[in-house]
């Protein structure tokens, strides 16, 4: 079956959009959202900073996979049948387009909106006196001491620069103490310095002042060359490939591998240079031949070469009134009118959907069962949860309290990696037992099982979730989590538990549907159940909710249930490799991605079943590496209370919106909707009103 499914072409190539360029849309449609003058001025900000900081994991890991697959001169293995090095030209021209878009709108839009309600960023050129001297203060009390300095020469060659650090190319003339002309140096700002600079109110003439640490440096660059002039200097930042690399077949201790490679990843293979548009012709060639990068990979900006530092601000900045409305999450009326979680869950399976209702109860779930001395066991699946987090302190804490704890830590989760390790070392000294899945295929799936004995027998409760068990995150991304002690839901969780912590063969199970088993030809059988009922005459519908659709069989079945009759809506976030609306081929498919203050991540499947309208939540996306490379889980809500829930709140609502979601066409290209004369609708507005606690005024 596996073969079978990772089979890329039964479609031809003109039948799949790029996934590289999808997801450049997708960041396009985000800083839209900072274009968007609807939105509070502080939030417009936090989303180009967003766009910023998914541009620098787009670099890390797919432009250095285009760039590695040239260099090796691979033929594409994409089902769209571009060629790698097509794609890279595509790639460049779309992010310089980008990134322009960013940095016009930071300069000639946001910085001077700010500065009308009093955030300022001062630039060196306007300092007065009063702030030169706090500015030169500043620099000798806490930047100078940290600094080195290095001068090149034949004793002090290009220094390695630190995957998306803050340096400056500095061009000098003179001699130094030992008469040495080198003519270059470069400094490095080290990672603990703060990016940007808070004045006092009285010193910055307004309420909130700032400087960016690359002006103080460059107003003070003299003060680290003396005796020697200073020609220029330049901010830069390279971006290197960040992908881990472990050979699986050869590791023996995944964990001592993994962080054997870690600090390897501040100094890959260089993908991207950004300097400072004044760097320059001589010195920016000097760079780009000391990074090996090419014209396609120099990006020339006008402000600071990282944007993402601008993310703290928003939180530096006291102005409710230019940010999004605060709320209080909301909670279901039968976790509100009971202490005992346990009782609770007796009574009938709980949905949770987060952020308009609390995550609190998650956690509780956990805290409850780490104190309640009749909880023999908790086992639990982590795969982002933070560095500082509760749940994890809380899994410690049962394990010191004589609890059987086991904790699935996937240790390739990308990017927390060093916390998982950390998590994992932990959780072993409490007397944990800690396992990391199965190699060659991440643990994604979201689960929490929890035995308890009553009445002389045990029994076990469940929490299974589209997202992750990480405190923040549960705040800002829409996710469905569902508490159940249905004996045959617990026996499927528990099973994949025996799976991750064990050996043996996959058992059969009653209901979960589970990669990378059963998850896609499940998928794949049930759009295929409603072509065969539309070529019956019978009423077919799919509706799918994910972040990306890339898998090409799925697609394939799709595209033959759209042309069987089947009315597919699809609400995918991110990248679809589907085209829709393609006479005779997807006549009657929709995609739809909805954006905005919260970031869509739930995982949502409704087939129409005959009119049993069988619905899913799930951890997995439609994907290749989720069908058939990580150990995922695809849940059914079979309480039909429940059942219209979601259907109510998490696909009708994108549906129905049309002030925060874009329509795609065969093309790829994505159309804003709007509501013309009828009324204007917001799925996330809505669902706030209806789910969340609005705060009570302030006194």
């Amino acid at each position: 079956m596996m073969a079978t499914a990772r089979k890329k072409r039964g479609l031809p190539v003109e039948h799949f959009l790029n996934r590289e360029l999808g997801q450049l849309a997708f960041n396009a449609r985000v800083l839209e959202e900072a274009e968007n003058p609807k939105n509070p001025l502080l939030e417009r900000l936090r989303f180009l900073c967003i766009v910023s900081s998914n541009l620098d994991e787009f670099f890390e890991i797919r432009v250095a996979g285009l760039k590695e697959q040239i260099t090796l001169g691979a033929s594409t293995t994409e089902p769209d049948g571009m060629p790698p090095r097509q794609v890279f030209r595509l790639v460049a021209q779309r992010a310089h387009e980008l990134v322009a878009r960013q940095y016009r709108l930071l300069n000639s839009e946001l910085l001077p909106r700010l500065a009308l309600e009093g955030i300022r960023f001062l630039r060196r050129g306007e300092w007065n006196p009063a702030q030169q001297e706090w500015v030169r203060s500043y620099f000798f009390r806490e930047v100078m001491p940290v600094l080195t300095p290095i001068g090149l020469d034949p004793a002090h060659p290009f220094p390695r620069v630190l995957n998306k650090s803050l340096n400056f190319a500095v061009e000098l003339e003179g001699k130094d103490a030992f008469g040495r002309r080198s003519g270059a140096a470069i400094v490095q700002a080290p990672r603990v310095l703060p990016r940007v600079v808070k004045l006092p109110s009285q010193i910055a003439g307004c309420a909130h002042g700032f400087v960016f640490l690359s002006a103080v440096l460059h107003a003070h660059m003299r003060e680290l060359f003396a005796g020697m002039a200073v020609l220029g200097s330049y901010q830069f930042r390279v971006t290197r490939n960040s992908d881990l690399f472990v050979d699986e077949e050869e590791v023996k201790n995944l964990r001592t591998a993994l962080q054997g490679e870690l600090p390897q990843r501040h100094f890959g293979n260089a993908v991207r240079l950004e300097v400072a548009d004044n760097c320059s012709e001589a010195m920016t060639s000097f760079l780009q031949q000391q990074f090996d990068l090419g014209d396609e990979d120099l990006y020339r900006v006008p402000g600071p070469v990282n944007l993402v530092r601008l993310m703290q601000v928003p939180d530096w900045v006291d102005r409710p009134d230019l940010m999004y409305r605060p709320f209080v999450a909301g909670l279901p009326g039968t976790l509100a009118r009971r202490a005992d979680i346990f009782e609770a869950i007796r009574r009938g399976d709980i949905l949770l959907h987060h952020p308009y209702q609390s995550f609190a109860p998650v956690v509780h779930y956990i805290q409850q069962a780490a104190a309640d001395p009749a909880v023999v066991a908790i086992k639990q699946t982590i795969y982002r949860t933070g560095n500082e987090s509760v749940l994890m302190e809380t899994l410690i804490a049962a394990a010191r309290n004589g609890k059987e704890v086991t904790v699935v830590v996937e240790l390739l989760a990308r990017f927390d990696e060093e916390a998982n390790i950390n998590w994992a070392s932990r959780l072993e000294q409490a007397g944990a037992h800690v396992v990391y899945g199965v190699v060659g295929h991440k643990t994604h799936a979201k689960m929490a099982l929890v035995v308890r004995r009553e009445e002389g027998q045990l029994r076990r409760y469940v929490h299974v979730s589209t997202g992750n068990y990480h405190v923040r995150t549960a705040g800002l991304y829409t996710d469905f989590g569902l508490f159940t002690c249905n004996d045959q839901i617990c026996a499927d969780v528990n099973e994949t538990f025996k799976q991750l912590t064990g050996l043996g063969r996959a058992g059969r199970l009653h209901h979960l549907w589970q990669a990378p088993f059963t998850l896609h030809e499940n998928v794949v059988r049930a759009i295929n159940e409603e072509a065969k009922a539309a070529r019956a005459g019978k009423r077919a519908q799919i509706i799918a909710k994910m972040n990306a659709l890339l898998e090409p069989q799925t697609i394939a079945a799709l595209y033959k249930a759209s042309q069987a009759g089947v009315r597919i809506d699809l609400i995918v976030r991110g990248v679809c490799a589907l085209r829709p609306g393609v006479p005779g081929l997807s006549d009657n498919i929709r995609v739809r991605s909805v954006l905005g203050r919260f970031l869509e991540h739930s995982r949502v499947f409704c087939f129409h079943a005959g009119g049993a309208e069988q619905v899913y939540i799930s951890s997995a996306d439609w994907m290749d590496r989720n069908f058939f490379r990580r150990v995922e889980i695809c849940v059914p809500v079979l309480d039909p209370r429940l059942k219209r829930r979601i259907i109510a709140e998490a696909l009708r609502p994108c549906l129905r919106d049309n002030l925060q979601s874009w329509e795609m066409n065969a093309e790829g290209v994505y159309r804003r909707r709007s509501p013309g004369r009828g009324r204007p609708y917001s799925a996330q507005h809505a669902l706030l009103a209806e789910l969340a606690q609005q705060p009570a005024p302030s006194d």
